[in-house]
């Protein structure tokens, strides 16, 4: 598979330009703690280190992969992968204090063990350190081309804190409007993918119109993603998925299916708009969520983004065995067989 080639290559470059942003910066026996800090979210160091706490590193190879894939050298799109990866893991800080999360991939998060300030700090930290990390990128690029990532950057972060508004905003509220989900998870989930395969491609080499189809395949595959993930979170495997497939529905997440289903205004929204829900109401709830079409919308959502993903790449890709590991990428991102 071209995807696992590239991969091998991808994830020790990442690691390795990691570690040396921190020890670069964070030399100094008074800031031990805070590089601690940050190790330990990166799955790197404490109880439980490993490669289940350090994630996929998706947004990184999603990167390098858009840049090889646009004709360039993926090296070159070092500095921008551990950009990104930097500024996802800066948004996860944040958001487990947002949303009270005391646990990831089975550890306890930054704010549990450190607390909220010293979280937030933490966090902080790590955005400044993406942005640090991109000026890098004027090693192998004109300063024009490094301004427009550092822009493009800055844009992508706005539009995480954009999407995060809305989430918050929502939890007040019983229902919203499916319009107003995808700008949601537009923000939290489908920016920063579009951001990375930009970014590559940016770096890559590749023109404008072909930049933006990069952008159009992230953006759409951060979609599909969200909506394959929500129906997952409720009529999935959880012990494939890893994590309870009654958090979502006792949460009050307005996830996709619930969306549509609260337009809809039957039996499950009457419920739902009752007041929270219980753990043993959720199996006859999912039930009532599939009978009322909220699954086979859902995943027409997922199978409609996904064909729009591979459209805008096939469009945008130069250099076919990278277009290639990148599609194989994109289907097992969406736990799909090619």
């Amino acid at each position: 598979m071209a995807y696992k080639q590239f991969s091998a290559q991808f994830l020790p470059a990442v690691e390795t330009a990691l570690h040396s942003l921190l020890e670069q910066h964070f030399q100094q026996d008074r800031y031990a703690d805070l590089r601690y800090m940050m190790a330990y979210h990166l799955g790197w160091e404490g109880e439980g280190s490993g490669a289940r706490a350090q994630g996929k590193r998706i947004r990184p190879q999603i990167t390098l992969l858009c840049c090889a894939a646009a004709g360039g050298d993926w090296h070159n799109a070092i500095p921008a992968a551990t950009a990104v990866e930097l500024i996802h893991n800066f948004s996860l800080i944040h958001d487990d204090i947002e949303d009270r999360s005391e646990l990831r991939h089975g550890r306890k998060t930054v704010w549990a063990k450190w607390g909220e300030a010293q979280a937030i700090n933490t966090g902080d930290a790590m955005l400044t350190l993406a942005h640090l990390a991109l000026i890098d990128l004027d090693r192998s690029l004109p300063a024009v081309k490094t301004l427009a990532a550092a822009e493009l950057l800055q844009t992508t972060c706005l539009d995480l804190t954009r999407g995060q508004f809305l989430d918050i905003s929502f939890e007040t509220k019983r229902s919203i409007p499916v319009e107003d989900y995808w700008p949601m998870v537009g923000g939290k989930t489908a920016a920063l993918l579009a951001g990375c395969a930009k970014l590559g491609s940016l770096v890559g080499g590749a023109d404008e119109d072909r930049q933006d189809a990069f952008y159009r395949f992230g953006y759409s595959l951060g979609l599909a993603f969200q909506a394959q993930d929500d129906a997952l979170g409720i009529w999935g495997d959880a012990a494939l998925l890893g994590k309870s497939i009654e958090s979502d529905l006792v949460s009050g997440k307005k996830t996709l299916p619930v969306v549509f289903a609260l337009v809809k205004n039957n039996a499950f929204a009457q419920r739902w708009l009752a007041g929270p829900i219980t753990i043993e109401e959720v199996p006859q709830l999912a039930e009532e969520l599939r009978d009322e079409g909220a699954k086979e919308f859902t995943l027409a959502q997922a199978d409609r983004l996904t064909t729009e993903a591979l459209e805008a790449l096939h469009e945008a890709v130069s250099e076919p065995t990278a277009g290639q590991a990148l599609e194989e990428l994109a289907l097992d991102l969406l736990k799909r067989n090619r």
